[in-house]
C-alpha cells in the first residue's frame, strides 16, 4: 500500500513570540498547526519571578485562543499536560508522529540557547525544518556588526542617528533632527519633586490564580510575590495598546524630566510599563515610535521634545542596539570577565533585607512588582553589585530571572556589558559606578537611611562610598587609561595617605561583612 503523504505543517510559537501582525496569519490554512507549550526546560534554567512565568503563560494562552477565534488550527501542551514531554524538540517530534507532519516551521529564537536548540533540532529531525524571521525589530540580527564593520568601538549614538535617518523618525523635511539636536540626554537627569503627582495606575484582570495553584502543584520554584487584584502587566495585545495609549496621553509630557528620578513615592513613576509587551512581540517597536512621534506632532505645544526624543531613542536606539551587540558577539559576550571579579552576589539580592535604603527599596519593589527601570538597574543593584566585584555570572542569573521583561539578548548586553563592565568596554565606554553623591542627587533614598551619605568610613558611613574608592584603587590601572574616569584614580592618589587608608579599610569591612548591611 502506498504511504499516504504528509500534508500539516507544523509552526511552533515560542512565549516571546506573540506577534499578532506576522505574516504567517494571514491566510487561514487547515494544513498548518500552529503548536504552543508550556516546558520546565523554559522555567527552569533560571529561577524566574513568579509574575514573569505568570505573564508569559497568560500571553501565550491569550494568543493561542486569539489564532482559533480566527479560525487556525492550534495545538497547546500546558505545563500539567500528562503528555507534556518538557522538552521542545521533544514535543515537536511526538506532535510531527501524532499529526503526520511532513514539515516542521518555526521562527527564529532571540536567545542564543533557543537558537543552538533550535539548530540542532534541525539537523537531526528527520522531517524538513524551517525557519524565518519574527518580522518585529527594526533590524536584522547582523545589522549593527555590519553597520559597525572596520570600527573598534561600537558608538550607539552613531547607529542611532542611522536609525532616525533611516526610518525618517523625528527628522525634519530638511533632514536635520527635530529639536535642532539629535540628543536631549542633559534634560533629562531631575530628581522628582516632592509636589509632582503620579497619574493613575491601569490594572487588568487576569486568570492569575489558577496559574499560581498549577505553578505549586508541578513544584516550579520561582521568586518574588504576586497580588491578582494589582496585576498591571498586559499580556494580550488590546492590553498592550491601551497601556502604550495611557503612557502617551498621561505619562509622556513627563517620561523625559524624570526617567532618571527614583523615589519610595512610586515605583513605576512615568514610565510606560511596556517593556514585558515589547519583549513579547505583543506590539512592535515600529509601531510604538509611531504612536509616540504622531502624539507629539499633534501636542506639540504641551510637550516638550526632551521627553519624545528620551523615549524614542531607548526604543530604537538602545533595544535594537543591544540586540545587535549580542549577535555580533555571542556566545562569547557570555563568558567575558574582564575586571576578573569573583565574589558572591550578596544574601539580600533575594530578599531586600538590608539596612541601604536605596537597595532595600529597589530590591523590594523588584520582588513586589517584577519591575525596576534602568537606573534602579545600572547605579542601585547593578553599581553595588560592580563595586563589590560579584562574579558577572551570578549577576546574570539574577536578573535574567527577576525581571519580567529579560530574555537574554536584552539582559545579558545590559548587565554583564554596560552594568558590570565585564566587557571590557564593548559596550559602554566607562564602568557605570558611582557613591552615595549620584544617588542622593536622582532620589529621596538617602534622607531616612541608616547609613550617611556624607561619610566615607565610621559605623554610619555608605557603602557605597568606600567600595566606590577601594573599586577605583583596585583598578586603577585600568581606569586610568580611560580618558572619561581617570580623573577619580588622580582624585584617589592625591588623597591623604591616612585617609585612603581608613577607606579601604572601610570597604574591606564592608566587603567581609556584606550579607549584614
Amino acid at each position: 500500500m502506498a504511504k499516504r503523504k504528509a500534508t500539516t505543517t507544523l509552526r511552533l510559537i515560542l512565549g516571546d513570540q506573540l506577534n499578532h501582525k506576522h505574516s504567517w496569519f494571514e491566510k487561514v490554512d487547515d494544513h498548518i498547526l500552529y503548536v504552543f507549550m508550556e516546558v520546565r526546560s523554559e522555567t527552569d534554567y533560571v529561577v524566574h519571578h513568579i509574575q514573569k512565568v505568570i505573564a508569559f503563560f497568560l500571553g501565550m494562552r491569550a494568543f493561542a485562543k486569539h489564532l482559533e477565534s480566527k479560525g487556525h488550527r492550534v495545538a497547546y501542551i500546558a505545563l500539567d499536560d500528562p503528555g507534556n514531554l518538557q522538552d521542545i524538540p521533544k514535543n515537536l517530534s511526538k506532535l510531527a508522529d501524532q499529526y503526520g507532519a511532513g514539515t516542521i516551521a518555526y521562527q527564529l529564537p532571540d536567545e542564543w540557547r533557543l537558537d543552538q536548540l533550535m539548530d540542532g533540532f534541525s539537523e537531526s529531525e528527520k522531517r524538513e525544518v524551517i525557519s524565518c524571521d519574527t518580522e518585529h525589530f527594526m533590524t536584522a540580527r547582523e545589522d549593527l556588526a555590519t553597520f559597525f564593520k572596520g570600527k573598534k568601538r561600537y558608538t550607539m549614538e552613531y547607529f542611532y542617528r542611522d536609525m532616525r535617518k533611516k526610518h525618517d523618525v523625528l527628522m525634519n523635511a530638511d533632514g536635520e533632527p527635530t529639536g535642532g539636536a539629535w540628543n536631549f540626554d542633559h534634560d533629562n537627569r531631575n530628581k522628582l519633586p516632592k509636589d509632582v503627582a503620579m497619574p493613575p495606575l491601569r490594572t487588568f484582570t487576569s486568570q492569575i490564580s489558577d496559574l499560581q495553584s498549577m505553578l505549586k502543584e508541578q513544584g516550579v520554584k520561582t521568586l518574588g510575590s504576586i497580588d491578582p487584584s494589582k496585576w498591571v502587566w498586559p499580556t494580550t495585545r488590546s492590553e498592550a495598546l491601551q497601556t502604550l495609549n495611557d503612557f502617551v496621553k498621561e505619562r509622556l509630557q513627563s517620561f523625559g524630566t524624570y526617567q532618571d528620578s527614583m523615589t519610595t513615592r512610586d515605583p513605576f513613576l512615568f514610565h510606560a510599563r511596556i517593556s514585558f509587551a515589547l519583549n513579547s512581540k505583543l506590539i512592535s517597536p515600529k509601531e510604538v515610535v509611531e504612536r509616540v512621534e504622531s502624539y507629539y506632532d499633534k501636542h506639540r505645544s504641551t510637550i516638550e521634545i526632551n521627553q519624545v526624543e528620551g523615549f524614542i531613542r531607548q526604543v530604537i536606539g538602545w533595544r535594537e542596539y543591544m540586540r545587535g551587540i549580542y549577535w555580533a558577539h555571542m556566545p562569547e559576550f557570555a563568558e567575558l570577565n574582564k575586571l576578573e571579579h569573583t565574589a558572591a552576589l550578596p544574601d539580600w539580592y533575594w530578599t531586600g533585607d538590608t539596612k541601604m535604603t536605596c537597595l532595600s527599596h529597589a530590591i523590594g519593589q523588584t520582588l513586589e512588582h517584577a519591575y525596576a527601570h534602568h537606573i534602579h538597574r545600572l547605579m542601585i543593584t547593578g553599581n553595588f553589585a560592580l563595586l563589590l566585584g560579584v562574579n558577572p555570572d551570578e549577576v546574570d542569573a539574577w536578573y535574567l530571572g527577576i525581571y519580567i521583561d529579560a530574555i537574554e539578548w536584552v539582559e545579558i548586553t545590559n548587565t554583564r556589558g554596560m552594568s558590570q563592565f565585564a566587557d571590557g568596554g564593548i559596550v559602554g565606554t566607562k564602568p557605570y559606578m558611582s557613591s552615595a553623591n549620584y544617588i542622593h542627587k536622582m532620589s529621596d533614598y538617602c534622607k531616612d537611611c541608616h547609613y550617611d551619605r556624607k561619610i566615607r568610613h565610621g559605623d554610619k558611613a555608605c557603602p557605597f562610598n568606600s567600595l566606590y574608592w577601594a573599586f577605583v584603587d583596585r583598578h586603577r590601572e585600568r581606569l586610568s587609561k580611560n580618558g572619561r574616569i581617570a580623573q577619580m584614580v588622580r582624585l584617589w592618589e592625591r588623597m591623604a595617605a591616612d585617609e585612603r587608608a581608613s577607606t579601604l579599610l572601610q570597604a574591606e569591612e564592608y566587603m567581609k561583612n556584606v550579607n549584614t548591611l
